[in-house]
């Protein structure tokens, strides 16, 4: 028998994991202020009609080459995107404008739900701005943005043809085994939505690239999740399994906000 509560329980391997949740927020509110008075952000723009249905966006000072969107984790439960704005400075540096959507939380709305609110997230933001787009999502986002490549995304074909790359960063793509665990108090999911919802019981659309990025230090259980959509290759797809030794959960994802790191460079090439 696995304890799957333990198995997904990421703070309580990491030391003085609220601290890094704390820095992330003091570190993006700076962030924000900082591209406030460079003129170089637009806030809180809406992509839907609920409260949550909103989009930060920070661009650079130069030419804008494309559009990193970034989806943040919480396990579908928990955070909002005023704790990742910080993280915009690795593509900011090569000159890809970021948009960090927000989404309802469950218990709110169920994960089917998130996942049709992020569609509409990128197909707003792609209706507004022109060229190529890169994915990205931490945890709970890496699934989003892996459902985004799946034949039943509900992506408008014209929208999906322009993601040149998405980077699942620690990303959770078989769903089985959290309704065994506490947190499906406010997830619900039921063996039809683990199934609906899992990418890894899916398709991949036509020329999908995915490159799954785990932290060495991760959970089995994530390191796990990392490999499972290798199975798309048979589709043609174009999937990637990638370690980030030495980093673990949450350090995995804050090198999003080094333009040098593995990260960065494997989502900007």
């Amino acid at each position: 028998m696995t304890d799957w509560d333990a198995a997904y329980d990421n703070r309580a391997t990491i030391e003085n994991a609220e601290a890094h949740l704390d820095k992330w927020k003091s570190d993006a509110s700076a962030f924000r202020d900082a591209m406030l008075l460079r003129l170089s952000c637009d806030l809180s723009c809406p992509y839907a009609d609920k409260p949550r249905n909103t989009y930060d966006l920070f661009y650079p000072q130069g030419q804008v080459n494309g559009t990193v969107i970034f989806i943040h984790g919480g396990y579908w439960r928990a955070l909002d995107s005023s704790y990742f704005s910080h993280l915009a400075t690795g593509p900011l540096m090569y000159n890809w404008q970021v948009a960090i959507p927000s989404y309802t939380l469950a218990p709110q709305a169920r994960i089917y739900e998130i996942t049709q609110e992020v569609a509409r997230a990128i197909e707003t933001i792609a209706e507004k701005f022109d060229g190529p787009i890169r994915l990205a999502g931490h945890s709970a986002g890496g699934h989003l943005v892996a459902r985004m490549l799946c034949d039943d995304s509900g992506l408008p074909f014209d929208v999906y043809s322009r993601i040149v790359n998405t980077v699942a960063i620690s990303g959770l793509f078989d769903l089985r085994h959290l309704p065994e665990t506490k947190m499906n108090l406010d997830l619900q999911l039921d063996d039809t939505e683990v199934e609906t919802e899992s990418p890894v019981h899916h398709q991949p659309r036509p020329d999908a690239r995915i490159n799954c990025l785990v932290g060495g230090n991760e959970l089995k259980e994530f390191l796990r999740q990392n490999d499972v959509l290798d199975r798309w290759k048979v589709h043609g797809a174009k999937v990637k399994s990638i370690t980030d030794h030495g980093k673990n959960h949450f350090t995995v994802v804050e090198a999003l906000g080094d333009p040098n790191s593995l990260l960065t460079t494997v989502l900007m090439n």
